[in-house]
This record gives C-alpha cells, sequence and structure tokens, in this order.
C-alpha cells in the first residue's frame, strides 16, 4: 500500500471511529450546526426540523434507516474535513456530484445510497 493509500485509509478509519463512538443525537447536533438542520431533515429523509430537534434534545430516537443516514453524513463529514474546510464540506454535501450520476450526495444519502457516497467521498478527496 502506497503511502497515499495509507494515509488516505487512516483518514477514513478516524471518521469510521467518530461515527460509532458519538451519539446520534451529537451526531445530528454537529450536522446541524455545519449544514442546517433543514438539510440534514432532508438527508435524514425526514419531513420537517422539529423531528430534527427533538432527536437532538434526545425526546425521540430515529429510525434505523434515518439513523444510517446521520451516521453516514457525519462520517463522511469528518472524512472530507481532513482534506478540506468546512466550506468546501458543505458545498460537496448540497452540489451535484458526477461520482453519484449528477445527484448530490445529499439526495443519495436520502434515498439510501450509502455505499455510493463513501466511494464518491474517497474519490473527492483523492482529488476526483
Amino acid at each position: 500500500m502506497g503511502t497515499t493509500k495509507a494515509i488516505e485509509s487512516s483518514r477514513a478509519s478516524v471518521a469510521h471511529r467518530a461515527a460509532i463512538r458519538t451519539p446520534v443525537a451529537e451526531q445530528v447536533g454537529f450536522l446541524s450546526d455545519q449544514l442546517g438542520q433543514s438539510l440534514v431533515a432532508y438527508l435524514a429523509g425526514v419531513s420537517d426540523t422539529k423531528t430534527v430537534r427533538r432527536w437532538i434534545q434526545n425526546e425521540q430516537t430515529p429510525r434505523e434507516e434515518s439513523k444510517a443516514r446521520v451516521q453516514t453524513a457525519f462520517q463522511v463529514y469528518q472524512f472530507l474535513l481532513q482534506y478540506d474546510s468546512m466550506y468546501t464540506v458543505r458545498a460537496w454535501f448540497v452540489g451535484i456530484n458526477p461520482q453519484l450520476q449528477d445527484t448530490s450526495p445529499s439526495t443519495a444519502i436520502r434515498e439510501s445510497r450509502l455505499e455510493d457516497v463513501m466511494i464518491a467521498a474517497r474519490a473527492f478527496a483523492s482529488g476526483g
């Protein structure tokens, strides 16, 4: 394994550990601060920001599919933040992405194309 691949793998591992160890309510709060509650609601597949606020306040637990979407978004955000600024990472989440058949990563997460989003994030981090 080359040095670049080893560094990328290490950064991916750091992001993965953060997603596993951080409680979902904290992940939702972090993503809401970085991306906004409306975008978090959208990518999680819920209809309003009230649900997102209830998750942050531990008044409600996300369903499994929403939880998986949030964890993926959090992991990807943590991964990309090791390569670029929070402004660039936010733009990546909402921009059209050729790796995702010209949909945004947020839309792909909402559609539960989670593996595709991880692949697209790695491609972006590698300069693609």
